[in-house]
């Protein structure tokens, strides 16, 4: 059967690929084109790949706004090849903006979609769910609270775990020993705080900064901020120049799996963190606004995802216009080895990875695609 699969960031990416894989291992004769990264082409073949998602992540409204007929071009470009490809089955790897409007394409065309990954529309932009379920034949989530939040809108989601546990065991697996890391690294010996201040721009200006201010707070510890390849290493420079931190870059599950302890911006790192087992506090820096509105825009009780799947402060979260950094201290050292918050923590992680569900996710959900689409073939 042919595939045409959309990721939009490199998380789409990571779990596109893995999500092909599971596809060969139940459909061998499965033929692919896809809108992603070098993950997936390194499954589906670079030839299939029709546009890398460095050329389409754009973020934020202002973003958005200055890069608009790019996007509806894109848009365009991509209808436009669904139509000629004509698979079997259009799969959607969140990333909403875009795809949602290729949902509706895809579906008025009388191509079934299956959307991987839904959209976080339980946090913001819920009116979403109405096209979710107009254009939506199969709505896959990754996470358990999301079971009862879209049965509540009228879908019926399909769960089978969460694919980051793959992620995790592949990249942990294949991790060198601590020792060569820390070498090749320029780390000393040093227990190891990870800074995760988030993957874009926008996150690491609202972020690092205060962050990197508990390493003054902390010399007995070593500070490594985890950056991400497609931000330049300059751009966390500007915020960690005059501090005692130090820099590594797309090696995060690496770093993660020999720190003490994680101060992470809210996302999927909060979660990625918790499930390697390394106890966090959770940062995010908001404009003022933000935080005199947060009780009318916010729709969730927590902002991280340790503590929504949990349903409870498993966490601390921080997320405020500015942090504390005597607060933040405080709250570290409570994570840190003999402090008083860190075998509670530990213990909670162990209940969330029950609830996440173990390795092999990705196999699961494509075995359903797979079945899925036969079944109507038939």
């Amino acid at each position: 059967m042919k595939y045409y699969i959309i990721a939009g960031e490199p998380s789409g990416d990571l779990h596109g690929s893995n999500l092909m894989k599971g596809i060969v291992k139940a459909d061998p004769e499965a033929q692919f084109r896809f809108w992603g990264g070098d993950m997936m082409a390194s499954v589906g073949g670079k030839e299939n790949l029709v546009k890398h998602y460095r050329e389409m992540s754009f973020f934020g409204f202002v973003q958005v706004a200055m890069n608009i007929r790019t996007i509806l071009s894109q848009m365009k470009d991509c209808c436009r090849d669904i139509k000629a490809y004509a698979p079997d089955v259009v799969i959607l790897i969140d990333y909403p903006g875009f795809n949602i409007k290729v949902a509706e394409f895809a579906h008025n065309n009388g191509i079934p979609v299956h959307y991987y990954i839904a959209p976080k529309v339980w946090a913001w932009k819920e009116h979403r769910v109405k096209a979710l379920k107009k254009f939506v034949d199969k709505l896959y989530i990754i996470f358990p609270f999301e079971k009862e939040y879209f049965r509540a809108k009228g879908i019926e989601p399909h769960f089978e775990g969460n694919p980051l546990m793959d992620a995790i065991a592949q990249r942990c697996a294949a991790a060198p020993e601590e020792s060569l890391f820390r070498k090749e690294n320029g780390l000393d010996e040093r227990p190891i705080v990870a800074l995760l201040a988030g993957s874009r721009v926008s996150e690491i200006k609202a972020n690092l900064r205060f962050m990197a201010e508990l390493a003054r707070r902390l010399p007995e510890r070593q500070f490594v901020v985890a950056g991400v390849g497609w931000i330049a290493k300059e751009q966390y420079e500007v915020f960690t120049k005059d501090m005692p931190v130090k820099f590594v870059c797309d090696k995060t599950y690496e770093l993660l799996q020999i720190s003490e302890a994680a101060v992470v911006t809210s996302g999927t790192a909060t979660l990625e963190t918790a499930l390697i087992g390394i106890p966090e506090l959770v940062v995010y820096g908001i404009p003022w606004l933000y935080e005199k509105c947060k009780p009318y825009l916010l729709k969730i009780p927590y902002v991280s995802l340790v503590n929504l799947n949990l349903q409870r402060e498993a966490v601390r979260e921080m997320v405020v216009y500015h942090p504390s950094v005597d607060e933040a201290e405080q709250e570290l050292r409570s994570i840190l080895k003999g402090g008083a918050k860190r075998e509670k923590m530990l213990a909670d992680f162990d209940e969330l990875r029950t609830i996440i569900g173990g390795a092999g996710a990705s196999d699961r959900f494509a075995e359903d695609i797979v079945k899925t689409i036969k079944g109507k073939a038939v």
